[in-house]
């Protein structure tokens, strides 16, 4: 079957990376995490007291930066590695949350991380999600999926996420911190968070898993028709 590229982007707590994840499960295709490889920037930035205003500290900080999916055949999963570091845990951190949108939006480190999710799309037989892989990663994406959820979803899904591993956590401050992030998202001057033109909206505020899966699975198998 011929492979193609799978761009998903949306808000926060939309369910992007779960449904990137069963995509690529159930094609067999390469799941490539994009936020984590911002989260990750930004775990580095945080243990080192990069500051986000200095260019040349950056870039210097970026060029000691390894960033690596490597396959967990056991759990069946990409994990990210920084610098030979499992980090998959602690950028999930709730600190991580509030800054990673700030270092998302510096210049320097989107083009460090485009340049990454690029290369790793050249084979194609990729999914990615994240901000702006339908707009600026991978513009000619075969198959660009938009989603979306009503925002007290989003809040309760991202609340029971965090709960798991901060238990004095409250839904006030997870609300907060989505639209903190929402905002800062759409406003960024560079990529901001915005619908490419040609990509399908996915609203799943009222779909289970399987649910989304099936509508994707069809236009996957819909696109690769076109193709042929």
């Amino acid at each position: 079957m011929q492979k193609i590229i799978i761009a998903i982007d949306g808000f926060s707590s939309c369910g992007k990376s779960t449904l990137a994840k069963q995509l690529a499960k159930e094609l067999k295709y390469i799941y490539a995490d994009s936020g984590a490889m911002y989260r990750a920037v930004t775990l580095y930035f945080l243990r080192n007291s990069i500051p986000l205003s200095n260019k040349k500290e950056i870039k210097n900080a970026l060029s000691d930066i390894c960033l690596e999916f490597v396959l967990d055949a056991d759990a069946g999963k990409s994990i990210l590695y920084l610098n030979d570091e499992n980090v998959e845990l602690l950028i999930r951190d709730m600190i991580i949350n509030e800054k990673v949108s700030e270092v998302a939006a510096i210049k320097e480190v989107r083009e460090f991380a485009v340049a990454q999710q690029q290369k790793s799309g050249e084979k194609k037989g990729i999914v990615m999600d994240g901000r702006d892989i339908g707009t600026t990663v991978f513009p000619n994406a075969e198959l660009k999926i938009f989603m979306t959820a009503d925002i007290a979803v989003r809040v309760e899904r991202r609340f029971k996420e965090l709960y798991e591993v901060n238990k004095t956590i409250t839904i006030e401050e997870v609300k907060q911190n989505l639209e903190m992030r929402d905002y800062m998202d759409s406003n960024r001057k560079i990529s901001p968070l915005r619908q490419a033109k040609d990509a399908i909206v996915l609203d799943n505020s009222n779909l289970t898993m399987a649910q989304q899966l099936k509508i994707a699975l069809l236009w996957v198998h819909e696109k690769i028709n076109e193709l042929k």
